[in-house]
C-alpha cells in the first residue's frame, strides 16, 4: 500500500519514523506492506535530522504526488484550510483514501470533504483531529452507534488545561502561567488559537457531529477563552470547592418548546472538585461522555504532541487500508439527525458573579431585586467588605443564558455596583 505524506513537520516526522520503526508490524497488521510515495514539504532542503527517508521522495508538487497512479492513500498533516482543502478534495474525488489530523478544515469544511469520499468510493479518517493518540472519535463514530449518546464534555486543549492547572496549583496570574507554558513548549509563539478557545471550538464541532449524527460547523459553536480567568477567580473558585477548566461542553436534548436541538460551546467554567474532569491536569486532555444506555464513559490521555498524534494518524493508516485491500470502506458520514443548533441564549447554565458593591443598607436587596426581574433564582450570596466597599459572590440556580446575560448587564448599571470583578458559568454541579 503506497502512502502519500503532506506535511514533514513534528507530525509528519514521527509517521515517517514509526512507519520505519514498526514496517513489519504494521505490514502483518495490514495484510501488505505501507510503502511512502513521497513527502510534500514547502522546503525539501530543510534539515529534519537523522530522517529514515530517502532524500529524493521529497517534493513541493503535492498535486502531482496526489495524482500519482500509485498513491493508495494520501495522509495529511500540513493543517489550515487551504491548500490542504483543495489538496484532499481532489485525492478522495480520485479515489484515494485519505487520513488527515486537520481540525481546522474538518470544521469548517468537513461536509466537502465527506461528500467527495462519497463521490471518490473511499474512506476519510481523522482520529488525530481531536485528542491526539487518546481513541475517541472512533468509539463516537462506530462503538456507540448502537447507543444515543446524549452529552459530550471535555477538556480538548492541553496548553489551556496547562495554564488553568499552573494557575490553580499556584496561584499565579493567567500572564505568568501562560509564560510558563511557553517556555516549556505547551504554548506556541502565537497563542491565540487556543487561549481564545478556536482550536477547542473547531473540535467540540466535530465531537458533537459524530456523536449527533448532525453537520456542526465551527460557525455554530459558542466560544470564549481564558485571557479573562484572573488568579481572583480561580481563588474564588477554590472557596466552592471548584476548579476552573475550559470546557467544551454538547448536548443533545428537548428545548424550552420540546422541539429537539443541538447545543455547542466553548468556555471557561467552574466544576466541582469532584467531578472526574476535575483532576485532569497538566497538558492533558480528557473527554467524557455521557449515553443512555451506556451510561458515563471517560476518555483520558495526552491530546497532542508528535508521537501521540502520529500513533493516531497510524491506526488510520491501517484501517483505511485494510479496508483497500479487501475492496470495502468504512461506513459513510452519519447526519441523518439533521438536528438544529440552539442558540446560546437558550442553553441552562449557572452563573458565579463576583460584584464590588457599595457596603450599605439596601445593597443586596437592589441588586437581588435584578435578578428577580429576569427570573433568575439566587443560590447562594458571601458578601466580605472593609470600609465603605464590599464584594458579593452570587451563584445561581440554573437559568437560560440569555437571562443570566441580561441580568448581569443591568447590574453593569446599578448605582449600587461599582464595577463587576468577573462572571464564570458553573458547569458539573
Amino acid at each position: 500500500m503506497r502512502v502519500a505524506l503532506l506535511g514533514c513537520g513534528n507530525v509528519g516526522a514521527e509517521v515517517v519514523r514509526l512507519m520505519h520503526e514498526q514496517a513489519a508490524d504494521l505490514a502483518a497488521r495490514v495484510g501488505a506492506p505501507l510503502e511512502l510515495a513521497g513527502v510534500a514539504v514547502r522546503r525539501p532542503g530543510r534539515d529534519r535530522g537523522p530522517l529514515p527517508v530517502d532524500p529524493a521522495l521529497f517534493t513541493t508538487d503535492a498535486l502531482s504526488l496526489i495524482k500519482a497512479d500509485d498513491v493508495d492513500i494520501v495522509v495529511e498533516v500540513v493543517g489550515g484550510i487551504e491548500p490542504a482543502r483543495g489538496w484532499l478534495v481532489e485525492a478522495l474525488r480520485s479515489g484515494k483514501s485519505v487520513v488527515t489530523a486537520n481540525k481546522a478544515l474538518l470544521a469548517e469544511d468537513g461536509g466537502s470533504l465527506h461528500d467527495a469520499a462519497v463521490e471518490g468510493g473511499v474512506d476519510l479518517y481523522y482520529e488525530a483531529a481531536v485528542a491526539g493518540a487518546i481513541p475517541l472519535l472512533r468509539p463516537l463514530r462506530e462503538s456507540l452507534h448502537g447507543d444515543r449518546i446524549t452529552r459530550v464534555t471535555g477538556i480538548v486543549n492541553g496548553t489551556t488545561n496547562y495554564i488553568l492547572s499552573a494557575m490553580d496549583a499556584t496561584g499565579a496570574g493567567f500572564g505568568d502561567a501562560l509564560d510558563q507554558a511557553t517556555e516549556l513548549g505547551y504554548a506556541e509563539p502565537d497563542p491565540t488559537a487556543d487561549v481564545e478557545g478556536f482550536d477547542a471550538a473547531a473540535k467540540a464541532a466535530i465531537l458533537a457531529s459524530l456523536a449527533f449524527h448532525t453537520r456542526v460547523g465551527a460557525a455554530d459553536v459558542y466560544r470564549e477563552g481564558i485571557t479573562e480567568v484572573s488568579a481572583a477567580n480561580v481563588a474564588s473558585a477554590k472557596e466552592m470547592g471548584c476548579t476552573i477548566k475550559l470546557l467544551c461542553i454538547a448536548t443533545r436534548g428537548p428545548g424550552a418548546d420540546g422541539t429537539e436541538a443541538v447545543t455547542v460551546r466553548v468556555h471557561p467554567a467552574m466544576i466541582p472538585r469532584s467531578h472526574p474532569l476535575a483532576s485532569v491536569g497538566d497538558a492533558f486532555n480528557a473527554v467524557f461522555v455521557e449515553a443512555e444506555a451506556a451510561g458515563q464513559l471517560m476518555f483520558y490521555g495526552r491530546g497532542a504532541g508528535g508521537a501521540p498524534t502520529a500513533s493516531a494518524v497510524l491506526g488510520d493508516v491501517v484501517a483505511v487500508a485494510r479496508n483497500r485491500l479487501a475492496g470495502t470502506r468504512a461506513a459513510s458520514e452519519s447526519t441523518y439527525a439533521h438536528l438544529p443548533i440552539r442558540p446560546m441564549g437558550e442553553v441552562l447554565t449557572r452563573y458565579h458573579i463576583s460584584l464590588d458593591v457599595a457596603d450599605r443598607a439596601g445593597v443586596l436587596a437592589a441588586v437581588a431585586g435584578v435578578f428577580a426581574r429576569h427570573d433568575v433564582s439566587i443560590a447562594t450570596v458571601r458578601q466580605s467588605g472593609r470600609a465603605d466597599e464590599a464584594v458579593l459572590v452570587i451563584v445561581t440556580h440554573v437559568a437560560p443564558d440569555a437571562a443570566l446575560a441580561a441580568t448581569v448587564e443591568e447590574l453593569r448599571g446599578l448605582d449600587v455596583v461599582r464595577s463587576i470583578a468577573s462572571v464564570l458559568r458553573v458547569e458539573g454541579g
